[in-house]
């Protein structure tokens, strides 16, 4: 916890909002909460005190409820300074590493868990957007503001969901649930998860009417015995409770890219336009194969034609999203780019003070910061792949289901039904001895020349497990026989 007298110092500085019902949602392995969300329901036409706020959205309406939803950040500002050794090892790091056994924090563990975490119960410093909406979505006006808060709960994902399904099907709730949060007994945290939800199924759903990607994959997760050696591969899928913590951060993220406005050197995160010519080769293939070819394979298709999202001082937009602006604001104690635009919205916004850095100077840590996050996440796809293998390392033999998820002029790999591991049929075992395979880039498949049997992107196929090279994380199948 803060000592006393800085909560005192900060007080004087800061809005206090540890009285307003405050809670967190994170993946029940968390230990780093940097995100909490605060919810109160006003009475119709009442002010909320927010003098200040700017209005976006014109006046309240008289006829329907009014909410003041709090999106907290933890206030890792205040912790990290610039020209400080532990901001020099941040940048370098540029964002946490998550691997399947264990994570990399970008920040010492003391901030991370401890200082900086939104734990219940305890009095923390944040940076948060305060949102005046109405039982439409609409915001009505905002307030980016230094605060301090206590959060009341600290849920995982399936304990909010839990929530919200007993709400939408009048369940009665225990008073402790399986994890033991208490929950059936707080009836504001019902009736906040219930109208919270409402108002980030109606957030999402004017996202999508505005253009919005909604590709969505399970991810990958993998439980691992006392040696660190994988024992069970499982599939954890994003529901409304995950929804609900998106499209709130969007909002924020979103309004906190607007509030700084143009003109002034700041981090945001873009998306440019896919390429076009590889959207037009993705809609012929869908066309070509009508029903042959399932909606997993065109969404797998589609996110290999996006271009990858970056940081930078140029404004250009985030196609995946629609936004007109867009930053990273939200999960300062695992991204050093959240962390520049805290420090941003404080000059801009807070004090009114100019950057101290040149746009030149800017572009080039947005630029660090882009590679740093795309060097994590080949670290964490070649994490997964390195278990995908040892895990079929004791599965070598087998025949198991699968389909072909990448096509390429040596073979084409094939992503197994059940546990979705990824090996390489490689060309020199398809087809017969003699047999010349012709790889059609355009269509996704490999030709027979003699007798034009194909292998095309999401085919059906049965594959034997031949070897795993755990050192190279690669896995190596062959057709079976009478595949």
């Amino acid at each position: 916890m803060l000592a006393r007298d800085e909560i005192s110092n900060e007080i004087l500085r800061r809005r206090d909002m540890r009285d307003a019902f405050t809670f967190t949602i994170d993946p029940a392995d968390a230990k780093d909460f940097d995100d909490a969300l605060s919810f109160e329901c006003l009475a119709v036409a009442e002010s909320d005190g927010l003098s200040e706020e700017r209005s976006v959205r014109g006046a309240v309406c008289q006829a329907q409820p009014i909410y003041q939803v709090g999106v907290h950040i933890a206030d890792v500002s205040h912790y990290v300074r610039p020209g400080t050794k532990i901001d020099e090892d941040a940048y370098k790091r540029g964002t946490s590493v998550y691997l399947v056994d264990r994570v990399i924090p970008m920040l010492p563990e003391e901030l991370c868990n401890d200082k900086c975490s939104l734990r219940p119960g305890e009095d923390k410093l944040c940076m948060s957007v305060v949102f005046t909406m109405d039982a439409d979505a609409r915001v009505l006006k905002y307030k980016i503001c230094r605060t301090v808060i206590r959060s009341d709960f600290r849920l995982n994902y399936d304990e909010a969901q839990d929530v919200i399904m007993a709400n939408q099907t009048g369940e009665t709730l225990s008073r402790e649930n399986r994890n033991g949060v208490d929950t059936g007994g707080k009836a504001s945290l019902k009736q906040a998860l219930a109208t919270l939800n409402t108002l980030a199924q109606k957030l999402r759903a004017e996202r999508i009417a505005n253009g919005a990607l909604t590709i969505e994959q399970d991810e990958m997760r993998f439980r691992l015995d006392e040696k660190g050696h994988p024992t069970e591969i499982y599939f954890e899928s994003p529901n409304e409770a995950h929804h609900l913590i998106e499209e709130f951060m969007l909002l924020a993220n979103r309004t906190v890219a607007k509030a700084v406005g143009s003109g002034r050197p700041f981090v945001y995160r873009v998306h440019d336009l896919p390429n076009g010519e590889k959207l037009e080769e993705v809609k012929a293939f869908k066309r070509k194969m009508g029903s042959r070819v399932t909606q997993q394979t065109i969404d797998l298709l589609t996110i290999r034609a996006q271009a990858k999202a970056v940081y930078s001082t140029c404004n250009i937009g985030h196609y995946g999203l629609a936004f007109s602006h867009y930053t990273h604001f939200t999960s300062p104690i695992r991204r050093y780019p959240d962390l520049m635009v805290h420090r941003l919205v404080e000059k801009y916004i807070l004090t009114g003070k100019p950057c101290p850095l040149t746009r030149e100077e800017l572009e080039d840590k947005c630029q660090h910061c882009s590679a740093c996050e795309q060097e994590a996440a080949q670290a964490e796809r070649d994490s997964i792949k390195l278990f995908q293998a040892i895990w079929m390392n004791d599965h070598i033999g087998e025949i198991l289901p699968g389909h072909i998820s990448g096509v390429t002029e040596f073979g084409f790999f094939v992503q197994l039904d059940e546990s979705r591991c990824e090996g390489l049929v490689h060309i020199s075992n398809i087809g017969f001895p003699g047999e010349t395979w012709q790889y059609d880039e355009k269509n996704y498949r490999l030709v027979c020349a003699e007798n034009h049997l194909s292998y095309t992107l999401g085919d059906p196929v049965t594959v034997k497990v031949t070897k795993c090279d755990i050192n190279r994380a690669l896995i190596d199948f062959e057709l079976a026989k009478n595949a």
